[in-house]
């Protein structure tokens, strides 16, 4: 009876621990439900707070928020699958509880009398259980940690997308600002092409301007001028000079006094005459090339501007005529250097130049080529074939060089007098013993107006005048001498004829190819000038009254007003 009693007693005491144990298991599942609840509402706050970054972000950066998605949706995919984890772990353990606990009240009821090791069981159980509570306790805490993570790094995320937008704002602003500055700059620039365009049409319409006046101050100097040059005497010639003044030098310098040889009278008196001349300009022995060019560029510059003008040098053998034309500062490589400069300072108004050259010699009445081959030196012919309507002339069979360049002038120069027909004579040991022309083509073009200019550049070295007293050749050499002469003769017969001024009269050219190679050159339709030169010698006092004679002949003549060659 007393044993059944402690049964009983040992049987209600289970039955209370197993209802504590079921109001604990219970209290465990509401612990758990509210803990599941916690989680949805913070995984529904932190979804709406995704949202809320999401659509502020959206609007600022494209990388930014694809970034920040996958970051959330990384974290959520991990809390998700953590959650279930833990809560597929919490109901593992739940399940084997209750099963226990149905297993354990089953031996309970079957064995009493196992109730104290029993019961020992079930204090394992729930230590165990609440080892699992506690776990629980710290997965939660690890969650919370990394929610206030992801909240940092939601706050960074923030921050950046700040400090893009004032960027994109500094650099939207900077962009304005830009932006004005080029509209002003662009209007800057119109009103400065605005003002180039005026002041180019102002120095074209003053290029017009000046040539015309240039071509005025050369018309009242007269188409056909004449310079008289006296070359410096050597060492071994000073002795033998002749009496040479210039009377105003300082002044005008356009006056040459040569005293001549004493002569005796009927009563046996002797006596000197002075001859006294006038010319354009006269250079004394101490003037330079550099001098002497000075005074002609206005007439290259006339080339330049459309006119056909001729330069040549009279002279005896032996007065300076090839070192004056073509020396390494003579009158061709200084004409040609100022019409390269000159050309080139008129670029700017809208004028191109093409240039082009000719060098040939009239040597016997025949024309030689001095670009071409050597051995077609007075073999190949060549004729003169005049334009009429043009005013031009051309030489069939020559070499036309592009002179685009001065160097390649030099080298022109250098070619042709390594051609140049040069013998000896008792006048000089180095006589030129040809008539040598220089032929330079200027051909511009005004790509502004339209205008085209053609003008010619004669630069002529003539042969020695001396008479054959003087240079005494014989044979081949006299032979050349005559025709030398004949052809400076034919040349006094066209200026003579020119300075006639009957309308109509014959001129002469065809007399000699000297002349007609340059009746466009010497008639009305140019500009000429003729350098006489002038030994400073003693024993060529003849020769030099004789040229000086000459000079003053061409002096007085008057050729008519040239005519510029312009096509509009």
């Amino acid at each position: 009876m007393w044993k059944g009693v402690q049964l009983e007693t040992k049987r209600v005491t289970l039955e209370t621990q197993l209802a504590q144990t079921q109001i604990e298991l219970d209290l465990y599942r509401k612990k758990a439900a509210e803990l599941e609840h916690s989680l949805e509402t913070e995984r529904r706050d932190r979804r709406i707070e995704r949202d809320d970054s999401q659509r502020r972000l959206r609007d600022d950066t494209g990388d930014l928020r694809r970034q920040h998605q996958q970051l959330v949706d990384s974290l959520e995919r991990k809390l998700r699958l953590e959650l279930m984890d833990e809560k597929l772990a919490r109901t593992r353990e739940v399940q084997e509880i209750k099963n226990y606990a149905v297993l354990e009240k089953q031996r309970l009821e079957m064995q009493m009398d196992g109730s104290g090791r029993e019961t020992r069981n079930l204090k394992m159980e729930l230590e165990a259980t609440i080892a699992a509570l506690e776990r629980e306790r710290n997965l939660n805490i690890s969650l919370r940690d990394k929610i206030s993570e992801q909240d940092l790094t939601s706050l960074g995320m923030e921050s950046t997308t700040r400090a893009l937008m004032a960027r994109i704002e500094v650099l939207e602003n900077q962009r304005n600002a830009q932006a004005q500055d080029h509209s002003s700059l662009q209007r800057k620039l119109q009103e400065v092409l605005e003002k180039y365009v005026m002041v180019e049409e102002k120095l074209r319409n003053e290029e017009i301007v000046r040539r015309r006046l240039h071509n005025q101050v050369q018309e009242l100097k007269g188409n056909i001028r004449v310079f008289c040059r006296v070359r410096p005497t050597i060492q071994d010639e000073v002795e033998s000079a002749a009496e040479i003044r210039f009377p105003d030098q300082d002044l005008e310098g356009k006056e040459i006094e040569v005293v001549g040889s004493p002569d005796k009278s009927a009563l046996g008196k002797e006596h000197t005459k002075t001859h006294t001349f006038v010319f354009d300009k006269v250079f004394s022995p101490k003037h330079q090339n550099v001098d002497v060019f000075e005074e002609i560029s206005q007439l290259v510059q006339s080339a330049l501007d459309g006119y056909n003008v001729c330069i040549f040098c009279y002279g005896q053998t032996g007065s300076g005529k090839t070192y004056t034309m073509s020396a390494s500062d003579g009158m061709i490589p200084l004409a040609v250097h100022q019409i390269y400069d000159t050309a080139k300072g008129l670029q700017e108004k809208g004028w191109t130049y093409t240039m082009e050259g000719n060098f040939v010699e009239v040597y016997n009445e025949n024309i030689n080529d001095l670009l071409g081959k050597v051995d077609e030196i007075d073999k190949k012919k060549h004729e003169i074939r005049h334009d009429p309507k043009e005013c031009k002339t051309i030489i069939t069979g020559v070499e036309t060089a592009l002179l685009d360049t001065p160097s390649k002038v030099d080298a022109l120069l250098r070619r042709a007098s390594q051609t140049r027909s040069v013998a000896a004579t008792k006048a000089n040991e180095r006589s030129s013993r040809s008539h040598s022309v220089f032929i330079l083509r200027l051909i511009g073009v005004n790509h502004i107006t339209g205008e085209k200019s053609e003008g010619t550049l004669n630069l002529v070295d003539l042969a020695g005048s001396e008479r054959l007293s003087h240079s005494q050749s014989t044979g081949e050499r006299l032979k050349e001498t005559q025709s030398i002469n004949r052809s400076l003769s034919c040349l006094g017969d066209v200026i003579a004829a020119l300075g006639s001024g009957k309308e109509g009269a014959h001129i002469p050219y065809r007399n000699s190819k000297l002349t007609y190679l340059l009746q466009y050159s010497l008639g009305g339709n140019s500009k000429c000038l003729m350098f006489v030169m002038v030994s400073p010698m003693m024993a060529h006092l003849s020769e030099s009254l004789t040229s000086l004679k000459f000079a003053t002949k061409v002096n007085n003549t008057t050729i008519g007003t040239a005519k510029k060659q312009v096509k509009i």
